[in-house]
């Protein structure tokens, strides 16, 4: 019998516990290390709730099984030992991820993959140093990784293409929906597709044509919907007779004309950030953020498993 994988989780946080999650779930071993002594703790009572939530919405098949597959490491050394595959997540800082990998790269056997879970720092801002930066990569996912399976891949200029290539199949091989960046950008894909909506959010409610709440609406009711099973190219396509090109040639010069005035980066200032807290209300406390997140989590659950029933009708 062959024997089980093994992936590293480096960082027993929201991210890092939900990374354990969707390995364990897909039959990998999976060995899960923090710095902090309390979050490696609290960690498999917070995957036990994960995995038992997923259960209920028929995105495990075992969890209990999944659970005993995630063991706690208490050294780097520990959790490295056979790996073939690291995800980190810790802290969103380059010098952090820098001392982080440079201790994975000297620990780690020659032929592991060494990823990032980084929301937004580019490959090359910590790995240029390193002896082993060819199977280096960002392998970014979005809150919460184990409802919503896109992970973008993207590499350093240095990172091999067999690298890519591996770490495409494998995220692939445990259920998520792999994106490789032809070429390294800031924020990448998703989170510059994101900060473009948010920006121009911001700056419709900072100059009165819309309120917060009503925006959110414009989203979930209307853009949202299409966009939980189409792109904006799948969209547009069927949003004329001809195609692509009968809808660039219908609205291309609206939106070009939208494109040659965008909001200024002052729309994330705190003289705008103001305004909209006023139409939007006070910030909740922590606790009531994360009843919110409990039950956004539990919608998640049940569209993904709406997704999943549907996508395996139609194969």
């Amino acid at each position: 019998m062959a024997e089980t994988r093994k992936i590293a989780i480096i960082g027993a946080g929201l991210i890092g516990r939900a990374w354990a999650m969707i390995f364990a779930r897909a039959g990998w071993r999976v060995a899960l290390h923090d710095p902090s002594a309390a979050a490696l703790a609290a960690a498999p009572g917070l995957c036990a709730a994960g995995l038992a939530e997923l259960a209920r919405h028929g995105l495990c098949a075992d969890p209990e099984a999944a659970l005993r597959a995630i063991q706690a490491a208490a050294s780097l050394t520990e959790a490295l030992a056979d790996a073939e595959f690291v995800q980190e997540s810790g802290p969103e800082d380059a010098a952090t991820k820098r001392a982080i990998f440079a201790e994975l790269d000297f620990l780690a056997r020659p032929d592991c993959i060494l990823a990032s879970s980084t929301s937004a720092i580019p490959c090359s801002s910590f790995t240029e140093g390193l002896a082993g930066r060819a199977r280096c990569l960002v392998a970014h996912p979005v809150n919460p990784p184990h409802l919503v399976p896109v992970v973008e891949l993207s590499g350093a200029p240095w990172t091999a293409p067999e690298t890519l290539a591996r770490a495409r199949e494998i995220f692939a091989g445990i259920g998520q929906a792999p994106v490789t960046l032809k070429r390294e950008i800031e924020g990448f894909v998703l989170n510059r597709l994101q900060g473009a909506l948010l920006a121009e959010a911001f700056r419709l409610v900072q100059e009165g044509y819309v309120s917060p709440q009503d925006l959110d609406t414009t989203v979930s009711q209307g853009l949202g919907l299409r966009w939980s099973f189409l792109g904006p190219f799948a969209t547009i396509e069927l949003n004329a007779p001809g195609g692509i090109p009968d809808y660039c040639a219908r609205y291309g010069p609206f939106y070009g004309r939208i494109a040659a005035a965008p909001p200024s980066p002052e729309v994330f200032g705190a003289a705008g950030l103001a305004r909209i807290m006023e139409q939007w209300g006070g910030t909740p406390d922590r606790a009531a953020i994360a009843a919110r997140s409990v039950a956004r989590d539990g919608r998640l659950a049940a569209l993904a498993a709406h997704k999943k029933q549907q996508e395996s009708g139609e194969a």
